[in-house]
């Protein structure tokens, strides 16, 4: 398979970006670009921007921020342009394919000798490329909760949601029968969320080998393809996850029609205002996992292009974005996560000791708390490496059809092996087992 002309284009950025920063960078801002957090993070910028001015004089910074679909297409035309940011909100995705094409910096010799220490070890480690070395910094994290109606679950008379992805088929169908709303929702559009992939690895099937070849077509991913394709074909799954994303799954939870809804604390206050009947008889539960019980973290990170002829700066904005201080603020403003250990340890304390009124506080600060206490067992299911988008979209794919009865599961699954490395033998023609 040939590379695609977004890759062709990549590469040949990437080949140029050496030469590409201005001839006098101190005599302009250090720009930082982060992902959909304007208007509503204004003031936290502000504040904290004007601590880091305070502080580096000479190292002032302007602040850009792009919506979630338009990173992409903005990064790589500002590298044509030799406009390329200094430090960049990515996901672990976008910068690993970033990277595979040379345009991110390897941070280990911009960084103190104790950075490793200061943040959760799994996060760190997701943001280490095998070939490119450390190329992020970590940021912000959420964890994926069960957000339960426990009206549903009452009336199909259920105690409790389910924990395994094993026990998914009997509380589908039990829901289904005795309520006439759906379980679950999970979607198989491709370039919507990667909860499909990371069900896949909760459910013991590794996705690729060593080489960056197909490893999923294995008795495991049989025995997934089948579990996703029995669920929908039984109608146990809303008949949009083959055409809506997980936003749907919000509407229908909030529409009183889903039974369990798969997503972050962060999106309790939005169904309390949107739908308070259902924001009051929901529960946060652990989220559904494998047999070893290891949850999924979303994780995002800052990078710092290779175009940047201040990199050393641009690393110290970076760790000054993520200190304690700076993440157990935002954490709290977010109701997000940080990736720091101090700050996740403030985080737990301020919440262990918080005295609430009303009872919809109280809901979003258990469901907050649960969210501490699952990172223990949490992480970064799904790698990032090149390509993994390009993955999601085959694997996704080759699952529509197999839910839709076009092809059985065992014909989904070896179509989407064959198309993977027929890509990576293009992309990756030779490699070696420890690449």
């Amino acid at each position: 398979m040939r590379l695609s002309r977004r890759d062709l284009l990549l590469g040949a950025a990437a080949l140029g970006l050496a030469a590409c920063a201005p001839k006098n960078p101190q005599t302009r801002a250090l720009e930082l670009w982060t992902l959909q957090l304007a208007p509503k993070f204004n003031p936290y910028f502000a504040d904290v921007l004007g601590d880091w001015s305070r502080l580096h004089p000479g190292a002032p910074v302007r602040w850009t921020d792009l919506p979630w679909g338009s990173v992409e297409r903005k990064l790589l035309a500002a590298v044509f342009a030799r406009t390329a940011p200094d430090v960049v909100n990515l996901n672990p995705p976008f910068a690993a394919n970033l990277a595979s094409k040379g345009g991110l910096a390897d941070l280990t010799p911009l960084l103190p000798a104790d950075a490793a220490g200061r943040y959760l070890p799994s996060v760190w480690q997701a943001c280490r490329d095998p070939d490119a070395g450390q190329i992020a910094l970590p940021w912000y994290l959420t964890v994926r909760l069960s957000l339960v109606n426990r009206a549903l679950l009452d009336q199909a008379g259920i105690p409790a949601p389910p924990s395994r992805w094993d026990q998914v088929p009997a509380f589908a169908r039990r829901i289904r029968e005795r309520t006439g709303r759906y379980g679950l929702f999970l979607t198989t559009v491709p370039d919507d969320s990667a909860e499909l992939l990371e069900t896949l690895v909760q459910m013991g099937v590794t996705l690729l080998d060593s080489q960056r070849r197909a490893a999923f077509d294995s008795p495991a991913g049989l025995r997934a393809f089948r579990f996703w394709s029995d669920l929908y074909r039984e109608g146990l799954l809303p008949r949009e996850v083959v055409s809506q994303g997980q936003r749907r799954a919000i509407e229908l939870f909030q529409s009183g029609d889903l039974a369990l809804a798969a997503t972050g604390a962060e999106f309790l206050r939005s169904i309390q205002t949107n739908a308070p009947g259902v924001a009051a008889v929901t529960e946060p539960h652990p989220p559904v996992t494998g047999a070893d019980g290891t949850a999924n973290v979303a994780l995002m990170t800052l990078v710092v292009p290779l175009q940047s002829h201040r990199a050393q700066e641009a690393v110290d904005l970076a760790l000054f974005l993520t200190n304690a201080d700076q993440q157990a603020r935002f954490a709290a403003e977010a109701r997000v996560l940080p990736s720091s250990l101090e700050a996740l340890a403030r985080v737990r304390e301020a919440l262990d000791q918080e005295v609430l009124g009303s009872a919809a506080e109280r809901q979003i600060r258990q469901a907050r708390l649960l969210s501490v206490s699952t990172l223990d067992q949490a992480e970064v299911l799904v790698p990032a490496l090149p390509g993994i988008k390009r993955l999601q979209k085959i694997i996704y794919t080759q699952m529509q059809r197999s839910m839709l009865a076009q092809v059985s599961p065992e014909q989904a699954l070896t179509a989407a092996a064959s198309e993977w490395n027929r890509y990576a033998s293009s992309r990756w023609p030779e490699v070696t087992p420890n690449s």
